[in-house]
């Protein structure tokens, strides 16, 4: 019986070596390839990963279901594995920060924020930047440019624009009352400030500016005491949804006599009512809906390596009665049916 012999590489001829150590090599790229070209499909087939942290979930104001919705039709348009996550009140910082933080540790592809404050949220945002994870912040901004992209109404724009509009209702007796919401967050701070850029000279009018911390309640309680104790005051502006609807229904309950001229932001159906009862004189819209839609859009966008516009203006719209019954401003009112 013969014995099989082990043949020791060193025995086999030069040539032969050669020819196995190029079929070695080429095995070894071609199962290189082969590992590289699986991790490649496996990434193309998987969604993208977002996380989208609003300031707050609250299906009764209906700037943020209009948001949240054109993020959820993004989502679903781009095959974004979304995930929607925020606090119940507004002004909860310490709430949206522990949201920010958990959605680090979940390492997605990108974070699409609506920052709480202008500057308590600002370490937090920076966090996020630093874990290598695209950021786009949307409606709100923070005291530094972190963020890959903002997108956003030009809110001192706005405040300018409806400032110029309240000042053909001015009077020589006029006193104003501004009802803002969360004293530090961006938006507040750059609408008041277009507020009273617009009113220019007529700035003097305001007599005070009173927050109710994006609490409907809270505006309708400060505006309704801040009238009854102040009975001059015939100007009231709204700077937000929640300021804006409170303030409103105060005024209908205790301006029986129709001489306190209202102004407000945003459009609630609540705000269009008011409008309609001419118990508002105009609205600064913005566009949440599409606010919402590009927040997801430009992180996909980002994600795949396209070049962005650091700022993306998502556009407003003044509404009086004169023209909330025409066909474009109709779509602003009701982007999709409520």
């Amino acid at each position: 019986m013969k014995r099989k012999r082990l043949i020791n590489i060193g025995e086999i001829p030069m040539r032969r070596k050669i020819v196995f150590i190029i079929i070695a090599i080429l095995f070894t790229v071609f199962l290189s390839y082969l590992i590289l070209k699986t991790i490649d499909i496996e990434s193309e087939e998987r969604p993208k990963r977002i996380i989208f942290i609003p300031k707050l979930i609250d299906n009764t104001n209906d700037f943020w279901v209009d948001l949240i919705a054109g993020t959820e039709l993004a989502a679903k348009e781009y095959d974004v594995d979304l995930t929607i996550v925020a606090p119940n009140r507004e002004d909860d910082y310490e709430g949206q920060n522990n949201f920010i933080d958990w959605a680090i540790r979940e390492k997605p592809d990108a974070i699409v924020l609506v920052p709480a404050d202008y500057t308590i949220s600002l370490p937090m945002v920076k966090k996020i930047k630093e874990q290598g994870i695209k950021l786009v912040l949307v409606d709100s901004n923070v005291a530094e440019k972190v963020e890959d992209v903002l997108i956003a109404t030009d809110n001192f724009k706005a405040g300018r624009e409806m400032g110029r509009y309240i000042t053909s209702y001015i009077e020589e007796d006029t006193q104003i009352l501004m009802v803002s919401h969360v004293k530090t967050a961006s938006t507040a701070i750059e609408r008041q400030a277009g507020v009273r850029a617009g009113l220019g000279k007529q700035e003097d009018k305001i007599v005070d500016v009173v927050y109710c911390d994006s609490d409907f309640l809270k505006a309708y309680n400060l505006t309704k005491e801040f009238i009854q104790n102040n009975p001059s005051i015939n100007m009231v502006i709204g700077l937000n949804e929640y300021s804006s609807a409170g303030a409103f229904k105060a005024i209908k309950e205790v301006d029986k006599d129709r001489r306190i001229n209202a102004f407000g932001f945003d459009s609630s159906t609540a705000q269009i009512k008011f409008l309609e009862g001419n118990y508002c004189k105009g609205l600064m819209i913005q566009k949440p809906f599409n606010m919402g839609y590009l927040g997801i859009e430009k992180a996909v966008k980002l994600l795949d390596g396209q070049e962005l516009p650091e700022y993306i203006d998502s556009g407003f719209q003044l509404i009086t009665q004169d023209n909330m019954y025409t066909k474009e401003n109709q779509k602003l009112l009701f982007p999709f049916e409520r």
